[in-house]
């Protein structure tokens, strides 16, 4: 048996792939690709139980302003597609209560705002997803929004005490938005 030598196996091996069959490569595909996550997050999380309720005199219990920055740099606030925005009201108080969530310019002109009246305890958990976008409220709201106000209002008295174990007023929000990145 005969061997052959290495230098005419890669001359033929050589030859076998600049003979090969290949498509001329399309580099321009890449302008045709889009690419658009969605991101999400929480936005805000307040807990305030029924005892701190009751040792406030007034009927306003709570007003506290929030930075929100998640559109201010130009990139995201220029390419974001449409959004929801989801809260969650649950009421474990013996009160009736009245919640607004306000979003603000950075002058503090309110752009647009949620309002939630909640029944005494026991009920069930609030949700509502207000859209952004196409298909719902103007997305300049979201790209100039720099606050949010959260204020809640005891519409009860402030004696009364739930029977519920832990009676309290838990507020959550989130949000979904599709960005285009390319």
């Amino acid at each position: 048996m005969k061997y052959i030598p290495i230098s005419v196996l890669a001359i033929l091996f050589c030859t076998g792939i600049f003979s090969s069959c290949a498509e001329k490569q399309d580099f321009d595909q890449l302008d045709n690709f889009d690419i658009i996550p969605t991101a999400e997050a929480s936005i805000l999380y307040v807990e305030t139980p029924e005892y701190i309720i009751n040792q406030l005199n007034g009927v306003n219990f709570y007003s506290q302003i929030f930075n929100f920055d998640a559109f201010s740099e130009e990139f995201v606030a220029d390419n974001v597609l449409d959004g929801v925005i989801t809260y969650e009201v649950e009421n474990t108080t013996s009160k009736p209560l009245d919640i607004t969530f306000e979003f603000l310019d950075e002058a503090g002109n309110v752009l647009d705002s949620e309002n939630f009246m909640v029944n005494a305890a026991p009920t069930a958990i609030l949700t509502r997803e207000i859209a952004y976008g196409p298909a719902g409220r103007s997305l300049d709201i979201i790209r100039n929004t720099s606050a949010i106000r959260v204020s809640a209002t005891n519409l009860g008295d402030n004696i009364s005490v739930s029977s519920l174990p832990s009676p309290a007023i838990f507020l959550r929000s989130s949000a979904k938005f599709r960005i285009r990145l390319k």
